[in-house]
């Protein structure tokens, strides 16, 4: 058969049985992304340097890029490795981490707070989870049974997460050893007084977010998990 001849077969089978895209592929290079942006996030929330914070937002609107390709790949797809729902689930999940990363570094900015060591704290378990998360979508191609021990990893970090949550509200809240640092000069005791009450809510509002941000891993490594049972 010549060239010419293999070469009209092919386009024949090709419109006829589509191939399939790399959904894989597609998954873990949104995977990569957010775990290198979560890098960056975990060194902003480390140092407050405003480069780092730039540079978050940056790999997020690349995230939509890629989050927005990869759906409509998913929309042309005439078949695809595993069922559709799950895969849309699995485009969004993973850059909804994202997308917390960079509100969370607008909120720090917003407040005009510095990142403290319980938000660095956090900020490194969400990276652990993204971590997981990674692990495990390289996985389901060819050993997606074992990628059921990193979505359990990628839950864990939220649980984790949350302990770090409580601890630094239960630090923030502790007013009496702020109370007794304020003097004995009633004026300014009052004004301290009241600049920590607005601190105290700044970071909080900076805390909450880190939990729902945590929140969204657990979703993602539910997820994860979910694909592990329909095609392990």
């Amino acid at each position: 058969m010549s060239t010419q001849s293999t070469s009209a077969v092919t386009r024949l089978v090709d419109r006829v049985f589509p191939r399939m895209p790399d959904f894989y592929g597609l998954i873990n290079a949104q995977c990569e992304l957010v775990c290198e942006a979560m890098d960056v996030f975990v060194a902003f929330m480390q140092t407050g340097d405003v480069a780092k914070g730039e540079q978050v937002r940056g790999m997020e609107k690349a995230g939509d890029e890629l989050k927005a390709k990869n759906m409509e790949v998913l929309s042309r797809a005439f078949a695809t490795p595993m069922d559709r729902e799950d895969i849309y689930r699995a485009i969004v999940t993973i850059d909804e981490i994202l997308n917390y990363a960079k509100t969370t570094v607008r909120e720090v900015e917003a407040l005009n707070i510095k990142p403290d060591a319980y938000m660095a704290d956090m900020a490194a378990l969400l990276r652990d989870g993204s971590n997981a998360l990674r692990e495990g979508y390289a996985k389901l191609s060819s050993h997606p049974a074992a990628a059921d021990t990193d979505a359990a990893a990628a839950r864990k970090a939220e649980r984790n997460t949350e302990k770090v949550y409580r601890a630094a509200l239960a630090e923030l809240f502790d007013a009496e050893e702020h109370i007794a640092a304020l003097g004995k000069d009633a004026d300014n005791a009052q004004t301290e007084a009241m600049r920590y009450v607005i601190e105290i809510f700044k970071r909080r509002e900076v805390y909450r977010h880190l939990s729902n941000a945590a929140d969204r891993m657990e979703h993602a490594g539910g997820v994860l998990h979910d694909i592990v049972v329909q095609i392990a």
